[in-house]
This record gives structure tokens, C-alpha cells and sequence, in this order.
């Protein structure tokens, strides 16, 4: 089989969404070829290159989604015609009701509505060029203004003065550039047999192009949903930018949804926003992320259960993993506890999560003053921040194994990947509901709610006075963590989905030998039964492939020849 796999801002370059998970899936995988079709994010990621990448990696494809030059495509008088009409469409799906009613499902006139106009822009780049001087021009801003001011818009559609059509001009510009990509022809993703996209929104754009134009399944994976993401990210802009841009990414998640032969969401939580943007319950197939649980096996297996009196925090420090709620809790648990240590492992990311690094080593230094045991002794702090590769911590594994519970103080967070290294390692766990927690955790950690300080408190006190259920939870959660989170599982679960779609997919293209002629078993057998599959067939051998009814039967092997003397 042969897998196109989507990605953006990911593999195969070294940083990046979602690489380790794509590395894993095609290693794993290595009975099929693949072909990989990746959107790069900065010039920066371009530079620092791609992972080692298998065997069965066919070819890589790239394009980049920070920059696209002008092509100089200078469009006719009808081009110009059809783009205004496509683009307007397109507005006027954005600006007119909202991303879903009240039922929790898209309008099908308002999902028609945009997917006819994002089809008509694609046709149009196909058959002109590219788009990008059209989407940066003059008509695009009036296009998108008229939709704004027409009867029937939105309120906060019709608030928008002219810095937020142009920003959401720009924004549509960059969303859209796949569209003018030269990757949707027949030696393409048109010579896949499936599309896999790795991610919702523009990695799942040439999924749903190979599919209008080829006939190619879609396949779309959701851990993080992108549109619940553009809405946490999006604080900053003008209410009537954010509301046509949250317009424009809901509208896309509803057609990827609709076009996809399945959809796996990495759980129940990113299940319930696919739902809510109209994706068909029939599709859904949650399948959890794999991880590797070869580098804590040691620590889960092991009968040392760490320092009793540490609480142990791993991740990466920014502010939605609310340190300030832990260190206040911590200060209540050493009321209780006075013994307990707190070890803070995990670095920054970005201008953001270094102040707020900075931020929480203050406040801790602020609670809890240098303590020592004696007179002329030099004192330290129970609270330590460190981070992977240091002399304390030299790997992941150090960590968890460190202390006697893991703790998760988030407020937003999507699949936690810290708490599912600590069931591997056999911790027991305190958490924050939010996300994906309670659906990971089941019933093998302590949840308390999120930003409840006395809450994360108490429960943290209940399991440091408790070797005995520390040891229960600890065993209990391993035993989950390896039965539904491994890159076994994973692996197992995308092969089954693979074969499911291919296997009700009719097929669309000839397969031939080094002679031209079509290979005996290569297409299934309904290919030649009359019904409307068959056209797609047509089509494809219309271009240039030989016409099956108009040759003689191809044979397997060659006739063996009759010797002299063979009896009769």
C-alpha cells in the first residue's frame, strides 16, 4: 500500500508537531511505502533538516507555509471573473451564520456554500496558477468587505473596519497557499492509495484536494484539535478578526470532517470537538497516542518507589501549566508534610516561559525561605528546578523515579504526555481535570480541579501518608499505561484502519507491469463490475492508461509449450 502522509510544522523535520509520533507510525508500518508531503512553519526549521528517515520513504515533498513569493501569474479576464466569484463565495460563508447551530452540527446549505468555493479557488489555481497575487490583491479585500456589509451578516462581521479585513485578507492568504501547490496530479498524491493528514487545517488541505481531484481517501488525525487551538491562540486580535478567522477554521474542519473516510481523534476529548463541528460518529475511531515505553521500563518494574517525601512535577514551564497554584499548594502540604520536597523539572519555551520561569523561582524563593539543619550549615530551598540533563536528572525516567508522586497542575492541556511517562514508570499520580486527564488517568490517580490549590493539596497529603495506595495506583496505572498507550497499539490500530478504508475504496487507477500492460491482481475485482465506481477507472485510463475491454486477456504467466512425445 501506498500511505501519502500530510504533516505541518512537523516530520520529517527535526522540530516540530507531532515528529516522533509520525517517525514511530512509519517505522513501524514498514510492509507499506510512503510518501511524505510536509508544510514547513520558519526558514529555521527548514535549516535544521529532517530526521534519518527509513526505507520505505519513497520521495519527500515540501512546500513552505511562512513564505510564498509572488509567481507573476497574471490572470485573463475570466480568471479574474471566476476567482472574484469563488473568493466572494467564500466570504459570504464566513460572514453569514455562525460555525455551528444549536444541534451542534453545520448548516449543509453553509458547508456547501464554502466547500464549492474552496473548490472553485482550487480548480482555478489548477487551471491558471497559482493564487497568491489574486489572494493579496485589491478584489480579495473588496470581496471580503462586501461580504461584511451585505444584509444578513453577522454583527461582529459587520463591525470590521479595514485593518481587520486586511489582517483577515492576510491570514486567508497564508491558510490557502496549498491550494496553489503542484501536488494534485496523477504522479502526485493522485498515485496514492490513501492520504494520511497528521493534523487538522492546512495539513489536512492537500488530503481533501487529492480527494476532490483524484478520488483519493482521506484519512485525518486529530491529538490536538486545530480549530480548539486557533481559538486558545487567538486573544490578541480584533472581535470581528477573530470571529471571521474562527468562522474560516471551523468552516474547514467541518468539510475535512465530512470528506474524511475516518477520523481518529487521540481521545475523547478532541472527539467531542469533532463532534461539535459536524464530524459523523460512524467515522470516528479514537486511537491514543504511542509512546515508547522501552526507556521507563526499568523504573516501572523496579520495587524502589523513590524519596517518599518528594513531589515530583515534569513538563514544560509556561503558564498553562499553573506553577503558582502548585507552589501554593505545596506550602499548604508542608503545614502537613514538613518534610516534603518538590522537584520542578522541565525548561522553558519561548520569551514567555522564561519570565514565567523567572515569575514562579521568586514566588517559591518568596514561601519558602533557604531552610538548615543546623547552625553553621549552608541552607537550600524544598523546592529545585532542574532540567533534563543535569547531574541530578540525567534522563526522564531519572525523574519520575525520583519522587513518590507525580504531580499535574495544568489548566489547559490537550494529551498528557508527563502523566502517561509516570504510569509507565508506576507512579501514582495528582491531577488537574482538564483535558484528556480523566480519560488517561481512569481510575488510577487522584483528580482534583483545576486552579484549587487546597484541593491539589489534600490530595497530595492523602497519597504521601499512604505507601500501601501509592503502591496500588503505581501498579495499577502501569498496567493501563502499556495496555492502551504504547507504539505497539498504535501501530496495530492505524495498520486495521489502513486496510478498512482501501478495502471499501473503489479503485481509481490502472497498475501496470514493465511491459504497460495492467497487472492481473492489482485492481479489486468490483473495479470491473458496472456501477459508479468504474467512472473514476475511466477517467484515469482516459489518460493515457490502456482500456481493459479493449485488449485481450492479460495472462499471469506465459502458456508452457507442449513438448514431442507428450502422451495424449
Amino acid at each position: 500500500m501506498r500511505i501519502g502522509l500530510l504533516t505541518e510544522g512537523g516530520y520529517p523535520y527535526v522540530s516540530g508537531d507531532a515528529r516522533l509520533w509520525c517517525d514511530r507510525l512509519v517505522r513501524g508500518l514498514e510492509q507499506h511505502e510512503f510518501d511524505i508531503y510536509a508544510l514547513s512553519r520558519s526558514e529555521r526549521q527548514e535549516d535544521e533538516g529532517w530526521v534519518q528517515l527509513p526505507p520505505q520513504v519513497g520521495r519527500v515533498i515540501t512546500a513552505p507555509l511562512w513564505t510564498a513569493p509572488d509567481d507573476g501569474v497574471v490572470y485573463g479576464r475570466r480568471a479574474r471573473s471566476r476567482f472574484a466569484e469563488s473568493y466572494g463565495e467564500l466570504a459570504a460563508a464566513l460572514c453569514e451564520g455562525g460555525v455551528c447551530d444549536a444541534s451542534g452540527e453545520s448548516s449543509a446549505a453553509e458547508a456547501d456554500r464554502f466547500a464549492s468555493a474552496l473548490y472553485g479557488l482550487a480548480e482555478l489555481a489548477r487551471d491558471e496558477g497559482g493564487l497568491v497575487g489574486a489572494l493579496r490583491s485589491e478584489t480579495a479585500v473588496r470581496a471580503l468587505e462586501r461580504a461584511c456589509r451585505a444584509p444578513g451578516a453577522r454583527r461582529t462581521a459587520r463591525e470590521a473596519r479595514v485593518p481587520d479585513l486586511l489582517a483577515v485578507a492576510a491570514h486567508l492568504e497564508r491558510a490557502l497557499r496549498p491550494l496553489s501547490l503542484d501536488w494534485y496530479e496523477d504522479d502526485g498524491l493522485g498515485a496514492v492509495d490513501l492520504c494520511h493528514a497528521a493534523s487538522g487545517g492546512p495539513a489536512a488541505l492537500p488530503g481533501l484536494l487529492a480527494h476532490h481531484f483524484c478520488g483519493v481517501p482521506l484519512l485525518v488525525t486529530e491529538y490536538g484539535v486545530r480549530l480548539r487551538t486557533h481559538y486558545l491562540a487567538d486573544t490578541e486580535s480584533a472581535p470581528a478578526v477573530r470571529a471571521l478567522l474562527a468562522a474560516f477554521h471551523g468552516r474547514l474542519a467541518t468539510e475535512t470532517y465530512r470528506r474524511a473516510a475516518v477520523v481518529t481523534p487521540g481521545n475523547t476529548h478532541a472527539r467531542r470537538w469533532q463532534e461539535r463541528c459536524g464530524a459523523d460518529r460512524e467515522k470516528l475511531r479514537t486511537v491514543y497516542p504511542g509512546m515508547d515505553a522501552a526507556r521507563f521500563t526499568e523504573v516501572g518494574e523496579s520495587a524502589e518507589c523513590g524519596d517518599p517525601d518528594r513531589l515530583v512535577w515534569v513538563g514544560r514551564v509556561e503558564p498553562a501549566k499553573d506553577l503558582i497554584s502548585l507552589l501554593h499548594a505545596f506550602a499548604e502540604i508542608r503545614k502537613e508534610e514538613p518534610k516534603t520536597r518538590l522537584r520542578i523539572v522541565g525548561a522553558p519555551t519561548g520569551p514567555e516561559g522564561a519570565a514565567y520561569l523567572g515569575h514562579c523561582k521568586a514566588l517559591a524563593a518568596q514561601l519558602f525561605p533557604d531552610e538548615a539543619e543546623g547552625l553553621h550549615a549552608v541552607g537550600d530551598n524544598p523546592v529545585s528546578f532542574e532540567e533534563i540533563g543535569g547531574p541530578e536528572v540525567p534522563t526522564l525516567a531519572d525523574a519520575y523515579a525520583s519522587g513518590a508522586v507525580t504531580v499535574l497542575s495544568s489548566v489547559v492541556e490537550g494529551f498528557p504526555i508527563s502523566l502517561v511517562e509516570a504510569m509507565f514508570c508506576g507512579r501514582a499520580t495528582v491531577s488537574t481535570d482538564v483535558g484528556a486527564v480523566v480519560e488517561v488517568i481512569g481510575g488510577t490517580g487522584l483528580v482534583v480541579p483545576p486552579r484549587n490549590p487546597k484541593a491539589l493539596a489534600e490530595a497530595c497529603v492523602t497519597l504521601l501518608r499512604d505507601s500501601e495506595r501509592r503502591e496500588r495506583l503505581g501498579a495499577a496505572a502501569r498496567a493501563r499505561a502499556l495496555e492502551l498507550f504504547t507504539v505497539e497499539q498504535n501501530i496495530t490500530a492505524f495498520h486495521g484502519i489502513y486496510l478498512e478504508i482501501v478495502s471499501r475504496t473503489p479503485v481509481c487507477r490502472v497498475v501496470l507491469d514493465d511491459t504497460g500492460e495492467p497487472l492481473p491482481f492489482a485492481a479489486p475485482a468490483e473495479a470491473h463490475v458496472p456501477g459508479h465506481w468504474t467512472e473514476l477507472s475511466a477517467r484515469v485510463m482516459a489518460r493515457g492508461g490502456p482500456g481493459w475491454a479493449a485488449k485481450p486477456p492479460v495472462h499471469a504467466t506465459p502458456p508452457i509449450a507442449a513438448t514431442e512425445g507428450a502422451s495424449g
